[in-house]
């Protein structure tokens, strides 16, 4: 929210409270206490009738900062809240005297240097990294009586800030306007499914703002040099996180707010799905099915959009019984063929549901201030909310999917959780503008624990639209309602960089775009883009999404990159659990692999996958791809070349090509191709990208369920390098690339030996 006119006025309803000098500090348990009085004092008349600020430090970790500062603080705590790490950093050092302050936690810290004049700079190792000037932080007033606090954080000269969520506009948010609030609104606009009230700068910090309402962002925009944050209310909390890095300070922004579960093997490989609004039945799944393995398409996971249901009773979770008159038979033949299986579901309740009068007469349903359940028509006739802040209706609609996974279903699609009203009332008294964006925690939460009850840690697997803070704790989410269209690939894209900045580890999207049907050319480019993201699905609205109903070509780009993403499953996987263990995402937009090159900082139409794969999709018809690769040389995937980085790449490509490059000295490890859940140490081939004299490279792989397996080390004497896999099975090939020269290789057991 805007609050000035220009940079030194204020509108003209807006009167501003500010801390103005430090005039007492008080020293806490494990954090410390400033008071800023509005004006400097300088006499005993000066403290009456005048507001105060205050300001409290403490340290929930190594390396970060909280900051609560408020004016008045008489109301109960407001509900829902963020449920962070908040553990109390033992290490966290006080010091204060006449003239300063520092408050430091490990090699973070907040410093006044001058009492006298409100002007705070957090310092990382002892160089600042932002600051608060005068008059940036306060409680605002409005003169129709609505209150506010806000923060302006400095902004250096080429600094630029990523994340706030799954954002579609311009992947650095500077210059940009950012309200966090959860819309249904596709991925053309500013709204977003996925909005979370955390930035990610260059200089290696991150700044959570700790309100699960509406959280308003002027990214250099209301002042240009600065970031500025505000809330409705009397209090703003937020969290600086510090790091050598961005990706450091990623890491530490999920260490404080959770890190992903790692999501089964399976769930890496194709999914495909009836699509939307399409008529099916199983003899039409079967013939998808049927069809996939005729033309020796790979296909992992099957999954039943919303009609599985009947039309008007979304969600009674009962399958249609005039199009699936068997469902246990249906999932039993499935799984016979090595599916799984994927139910779509959402929260709300239609009017028509057997299980509206049921949720209405227990109080399972959110209600109006009134009494009466909460309705409206968008989507659904007459439908109404789950109220998952009652315990209750939480092991209530947990009763009502059980039996769906006791039929056979493996995991859910758990849709929509945006558009929650504000003018209702909650079981548990939640303030309804926080419940707004946090409602989708508690409805993703539900469904993720159930799935870890009956399918056990390591199995459970979403596959979800909305989030907030926390939601990358239940995986997969996926970029909701794009279009058939290149602009619509791309900002999807950006979407998904934007998302993974915000500390999400997994992310897909609809190949081919989920509205209107993609011309041939359009959905074999995404298959490209689609088969090398993290998770990868087929589904659409108004037409089925199989690669025969483009053309010929369209199975040929599908079968090749499915099997390239299969093969490379022991590579993936291994990233997988580096992303679950450390919260560094598995798509990392460039600049968290190369924070030092300028170029990277605005790079959103390719991205890293995993710590040495690049991948630059192709957003046009002409089949041209615009590249950069950093320094160094970087070798395809695709045809074993090698390439000098630091300089901008434009080739055509075919539709079985697309710029995929690993980094020298990177060791990559493939396997099977015909599904990816197999064994990850058996029959490896073990590809490296380049290795110096005299070097020595390693990696280490895991198995299907995530245990440490195969370490692998590479050491190169002279014109010979010797490779060991210890705890690979059987033998393994080794194949070594060099620029300029065929890539040269070699079978062995245990080690192997190969000569350049």
């Amino acid at each position: 929210m805007k609050f000035s006119n220009g940079f030194w006025l204020l509108q003209d309803d807006v009167t501003l409270t500010s801390p103005m000098e430090v005039r007492d500090v008080r020293k806490q348990d494990k954090g410390l206490t400033l008071y800023g009085p509005a004006k400097k004092i300088e006499t005993r008349g000066d403290t009456l009738n005048l507001p105060q600020i205050t300001i409290e430090l403490s340290a929930p970790a190594k390396n970060v900062i909280k900051v609560r500062m408020f004016h008045f603080d008489g109301d109960a705590p407001a509900r829902p809240q963020f449920i962070l790490r908040d553990d109390g950093y033992d290490g966290a050092v006080a010091e204060y005297d006449e003239k300063s302050v520092t408050f430091r936690s490990g090699d973070l810290a907040f410093e006044i240097r001058d009492r006298g004049t409100w002007n705070p700079v957090f310092t990382w190792k002892g160089s600042v990294i932002t600051g608060s000037q005068r008059k940036s932080a306060g409680y605002i007033k409005k003169d129709d009586g609505s209150a506010f606090f806000r923060e302006q954080l400095d902004l250096d000269v080429d600094e630029t800030i990523y994340g706030l969520g799954e954002r579609f506009t311009p992947f650095v948010k500077n210059g940009q306007v950012v309200d966090i609030w959860n819309e249904d609104g596709g991925t053309s606009s500013e709204q977003a499914y996925k909005s979370i009230p955390f930035y990610l700068s260059s200089k290696g910090y991150g700044v959570l703002v700790n309100n699960p309402g509406k959280v308003s962002f002027e990214v250099a925009s209301e002042a240009v040099s600065r970031v500025q944050f505000s809330v409705p209310g009397e209090e703003l909390e937020y969290f600086i996180i510090g790091g050598d890095s961005p990706k450091e300070a990623l890491s530490g922004y999920t260490a404080l707010s959770g890190r992903p579960a790692l999501p089964p093997a399976w769930s890496f490989g194709l999914w495909l799905t009836t699509s939307f609004t399409t008529s099916y039945d199983e003899d039409t799944v079967n013939s998808f099915i049927d069809g996939m393995a005729d033309r020796d398409i790979p296909l992992q996971v099957f999954h039943f959009d919303c009609y599985w249901m009947k039309e008007f009773q979304w969600c009674d979770f009962q399958w249609d019984p005039d199009v699936f008159p068997d469902p246990e038979g249906m999932l039993a033949r499935l799984k016979k063929k090595g599916l799984h299986t994927c139910l779509w579901i959402n929260p709300y309740i239609a009017r028509k549901s057997v299980l509206f009068d049921e949720g209405k007469e227990k109080g399972y349903l959110v209600r109006k201030p009134d009494g009466g359940v909460w309705q409206w028509d968008m989507w659904q006739a007459g439908m109404a909310l789950v109220d998952f802040t009652n315990p209750d209706a939480v092991m209530w609609f947990q009763s009502k999917l059980r039996p769906l996974l006791e039929q056979g279903a493996d995991c859910f699609k758990t849709d929509f959780g945006e558009r929650i009203p504000v003018d209702v009332c909650w079981h548990d008294g939640s303030d309804p503008e926080r419940m707004h964006n946090y409602y989708t925690q508690l409805y993703n939460k539900a469904v993720f624990d159930l799935l870890e009850e009956v399918r056990g840690k390591g199995e459970a697997a979403l596959f979800a639209r909305s989030a907030t803070v926390g939601g990358q704790q239940l995986p997969v989410h996926w970029g909701g309602d794009c279009s058939a269209s290149y602009a619509s690939m791309a900002e999807s894209l950006r979407g998904g960089l934007s998302l993974c900045m915000s500390g999400f580890g997994f992310w897909s999207h609809d190949i081919g775009g989920f509205e209107q049907t993609a011309t041939p050319d359009l959905y074999k480019r995404w298959a490209a883009f689609g088969l090398l993201s993290t998770h990868s699905r087929l589904h659409g609205s108004e037409s089925y999404r199989v690669p025969w109903n483009f053309d010929d070509e369209a199975c040929d780009v599908l079968r090749y990159f499915t099997k390239l993403k299969n093969s490379l499953m022991p590579y993936l996987f291994s990233s997988a659990c580096e992303t679950s263990e450390t919260g560094v995402p598995m798509m990392r937009p460039m600049i968290l692999e190369y924070p030092e090159d300028p170029t990277c900082a605005w790079l959103d139409k390719q991205y890293m996958l995993g710590e040495s794969l690049l991948v630059a999709p192709i957003f046009n018809d002409r089949g041209q791809a615009s590249y950069y690769l950093p320094e160094g040389v970087w070798f395809s995937l695709i045809d074993g070349s090698g390439k000098e980085g630091g300089r901008w790449y434009k080739e055509d490509h075919s539709y079985m090509s697309i710029p995929l490059y690993a980094r020298f000295g990177s060791i990559v490890a493939r396997g099977q191709e015909d599904r990816a859940d197999y064994d990850y140490t058996k029959g490896l081939t073990l590809e490296i990208y380049g290795i110096e004299e005299g070097e020595v490279l390693s990696t280490e792989l895991r198995d299907g369920k995530g245990s440490m397996a195969v370490t692998v080390s590479a050491e190169r004497k002279g014109s010979e390098v010797l490779v060991r896999a210890d705890g690979a099975s059987g033998d393994f090939t080794v194949r070594i690339f060099r620029q300029g020269s065929d890539a040269v290789e070699a079978s062995g057991r245990g080690e192997v030996r190969v000569s350049l």
